[in-house]
């Protein structure tokens, strides 16, 4: 009796555990809220520097990767072409 009693309340912990991790998960709000999004997606937020330094910052990735990639660049991991 007293073996089915303490499993019974592990079993009923484990359900309010389960049940309180998942309600954490419950009430997700975006991070950007949509009148945010107008201000991020402003070209200065972006990556690139611009055409010129995207293809200089990949010509010095394929080099010091000394591999090439599917980017169409030519040339071994010499820096060579």
């Amino acid at each position: 009796m007293n073996a089915t009693r303490i499993s019974r309340q592990a079993v009923t912990l484990a359900a309010l555990l389960l049940g309180a991790a998942l309600s954490g998960c419950a009430n997700v709000e975006p991070w950007v809220k949509p009148y945010e999004r107008e201000r991020l997606a402003d070209p200065i937020m972006r990556m690139s520097g611009g055409a010129l330094a995207d293809k200089h910052r990949e010509h010095v990735r394929d080099v010091r990767e000394a591999s090439r990639g599917a980017t169409g660049v030519q040339g071994g991991g010499c820096g060579c072409k």
